[in-house]
């Protein structure tokens, strides 16, 4: 009768777990790094999550900035760093894209005079297949170091 439990417990536990749920195309640890100068654009971090297909990036966008766009940090000519504005950003599926100091970065033009140290603002990214996910981004001082994933 033990044995039969066993084996009944470690059947259902399996099949739980085959059961386990797809990924999903989702946003973690959104921060912005507001401007060190009055007027200058602020820059926004976070992390992609694919689904189970590939996806494409088409904006992230946030109603207390004028314009958002995004940018990739890289190595040029003589190993001089560059930065380039990025259309569409493709998310591998099941892969992990990061938006990071020094790489793929949000900049945030005209951001509103209100946007403070220690608030929130909220992102929507926008996918070429017409998902949406907004997702709420904490605010930081030029300074300050970057919070902890």
């Amino acid at each position: 009768m033990v044995v039969r439990s066993v084996v009944a417990l470690t059947v259902g536990i399996a099949a739980l777990a085959g059961c386990s749920q797809a990924p999903q195309l989702s946003v973690s640890d959104a921060w912005v790094r507001l401007a060190a100068v009055p007027g200058r654009p602020a820059a926004g971090y976070f992390t992609l999550h694919g689904g189970p297909t590939d996806a494409t990036l088409i904006s992230v966008a946030t109603d207390v900035a004028v314009r958002t766009e995004m940018h990739e940090m890289k190595a040029g000519a003589g190993g001089a760093m560059t930065m380039d504005a990025m259309q569409q950003l493709r998310v591998p599926a099941t892969q992990t894209v990061r938006f990071a100091p020094g790489g793929k970065h949000l900049m945030l033009f005209d951001l509103n005079p209100s946007v403070k140290p220690g608030g929130k603002l909220t992102f929507t990214f926008t996918f070429a297949d017409g998902v949406r996910i907004q997702q709420p981004a904490s605010v930081i001082a030029a300074g300050d170091p970057a919070p902890k994933e």
